[in-house]
């Protein structure tokens, strides 16, 4: 079970709210407000640093630089830091701070300290999502993807898509192809008059598919190589 590590000088509202479900502990705390210690399924210690703050707080601390000093703590210390903002005033409204000033801490916190911002709406619902973080810790972690997964090719798909592969043939001639000869192996081994029986399968064409479905391997190379020899 997670452990929550209270610093002292945490409020007693929050502090009461986080001992109703959870094995907390109140101590001075150097680094952080809140440090969660947990043991995954996998037998993995995490440790998660948490720093609180309202935002009128947040806000002075931009201009006394102590939110500088405190998110390099976090980093430092912690291999999961997160920064709560708690608070419904409107950010922008609370003092006479130019509104680009903020959203540049705040882009700065996300991006170049890459701690995440959680926003709450008071002590108490603070508390609930430290409690959600703590029993977070002792779940197995899954990988989302918003990438579906591919269900493998039929053989009939298979098949479209190896001739459509062939000079001049895309998916659409290719089922073209295959319902005149029925297979691959027949369409390797057609002539080419037999291929511009095909609807889009004029004499070029037919000529170049029959050429690559013939053409020795080994020659190709030698022709390549004699090639790139005469060129300058």
């Amino acid at each position: 079970m997670s452990k929550i590590i209270v610093d002292h000088r945490e409020s007693k509202n929050i502090i009461k709210e986080l001992a109703k479900h959870n094995e907390i502990e109140i101590k001075q705390l150097s680094t952080a407000d809140f440090i969660i210690q947990g043991i995954t399924t996998e037998g993995k210690e995490l440790v998660v640093g948490i720093e609180r703050k309202t935002k009128e707080d947040f806000l002075s601390s931009i201009i006394d630089k102590r939110i500088i000093i405190q998110l390099n703590l976090l980093r430092e210390n912690f291999e999961h830091p997160i920064l709560i903002i708690e608070g419904t005033d409107n950010f922008y409204n609370i003092r006479n701070f130019h509104p680009n000033a903020i959203r540049g801490m705040l882009a700065s916190i996300a991006i170049d300290y890459k701690i995440p911002i959680l926003n709450t709406m008071n002590f108490r619902d603070t508390a609930s999502l430290i409690s959600i973080i703590s029993k977070r810790l002792e779940k197995p972690k899954k990988v989302f993807s918003l990438l579906k997964k591919r269900k493998p090719l039929t053989i009939k798909e298979q098949q479209e898509l190896i001739i459509s592969t062939l000079p001049g043939v895309g998916i659409e001639t290719s089922k073209e192809l295959l319902k005149k000869f029925q297979s691959v192996k027949n369409i390797i081994n057609s002539d080419e008059k037999e291929l511009k029986q095909v609807d889009n399968i004029g004499k070029k064409k037919s000529a170049q598919i029959f050429t690559l479905l013939r053409y020795n391997y080994e020659a190709v190379h030698k022709d390549q190589n004699d090639q790139n020899l005469q060129d300058p």
